[in-house]
C-alpha cells in the first residue's frame, strides 16, 4: 500500500487492486508540481470525491475524462453534475458501501458544507462526506472537510480504522488541535496523516501541534509526491 499526498486534500492511494484518487485538485493547487501530473494520475481506477468545493472538485471532470476513472461521490453530484457532463459516476449515500475490486469504500458523515462554487449556475451539490477505505487488511478513515463530531465515535466503532487521513488546517475545518483531539477521543490510529493545511495563508502552516499532541502515534507529515507506506 502507498498513500501519496498531492497537496492540500488530494491523495493517491494504491491499495489492493485499486489506485484511488481522493479529491484530486492539481491545476491551481499551489503545492502540486505540474511536472508530476502524469505520475500522479497513472493507473487511476476510481476517483473519490468528498464534496463540491472548488479546491476538491473543480478538476474532477477533466481528470475523470483524462484517466477514464469513474467518480464515486454523493448521489446529487453524480446525477445532477457529473452525469450531464458525460462523466461515469457511481452515486451513493452515507452508510452505503461500494465494492471496488478488492477494496470496499464506505461513505460516512462529515460536518462541513458542499457547493459547486466554481460554476456559474451550479446544480445541487448534495452533502459533504468522508470515506472509509478497506483493503489489504487495513482500514483508512478519510475525514474529508469536517469539524470534530460525535459521529466519529460511531465511525470508529463500526469500521475500526487504523489509519487516519485528517483535515487539520483550521478556518474552514478542524485545526491541528482539533484533529489531535478527535484522534485521541474517538480512534485508535496506528498512523495519522494531516492534510488541508499549508495551502493558503488562512490555514495552519505547521503540523507540529498535531505531532506533539500525538507523541505515541505515528504521525507522518506528508510531502507532495512522496509515498507513505503504512
Amino acid at each position: 500500500m502507498n498513500i501519496t499526498w498531492l497537496g492540500h486534500a488530494s491523495f493517491r492511494i494504491e491499495i489492493g487492486d485499486q489506485v484511488l484518487l481522493v479529491d484530486p485538485w492539481l491545476v491551481g493547487n499551489p503545492a502540486f508540481p505540474d511536472a508530476s501530473r502524469a505520475e500522479a494520475l497513472a493507473g487511476a481506477t476510481h476517483i473519490l470525491l468528498t464534496h463540491g468545493h472548488g479546491d476538491h472538485a473543480s478538476e474532477v471532470v477533466d481528470i475523470a475524462q483524462e484517466t477514464g476513472a469513474p467518480v464515486c461521490c454523493c448521489f446529487e453530484l453524480a446525477e445532477l453534475w457529473l452525469g450531464p457532463e458525460g462523466v461515469a459516476a457511481k452515486g451513493f449515500g452515507k452508510g452505503g458501501t461500494l465494492q471496488l475490486g478488492d477494496v470496499a469504500v464506505s461513505m460516512v458523515h462529515a460536518r462541513h458544507s458542499s457547493s459547486l462554487d466554481f460554476l456559474d449556475d451550479p446544480p445541487a451539490a448534495g452533502s459533504e462526506c468522508g470515506f472509509v477505505i478497506r483493503g489489504e487488511g487495513r482500514s483508512i478513515y478519510v475525514s474529508g472537510d469536517t469539524d470534530v463530531m460525535s459521529d466519529m465515535a460511531l465511525i470508529a466503532e463500526r469500521y475500526a480504522p487504523d489509519i487516519g487521513i485528517l483535515c487539520a488546517g483550521g478556518h474552514f475545518t478542524m485545526d491541528m488541535a482539533g484533529a489531535a483531539f478527535a484522534a485521541r477521543k474517538f480512534f485508535d490510529f496506528k498512523l495519522v496523516i494531516p492534510c488541508h493545511f499549508q495551502t493558503f495563508s488562512l490555514l495552519e502552516q505547521s503540523a507540529e501541534p498535531l505531532v506533539k499532541a500525538l507523541s505515541d502515534v505515528r504521525v507522518e507529515v506528508p510531502e507532495v509526491m512522496r509515498p507513505i507506506q503504512p
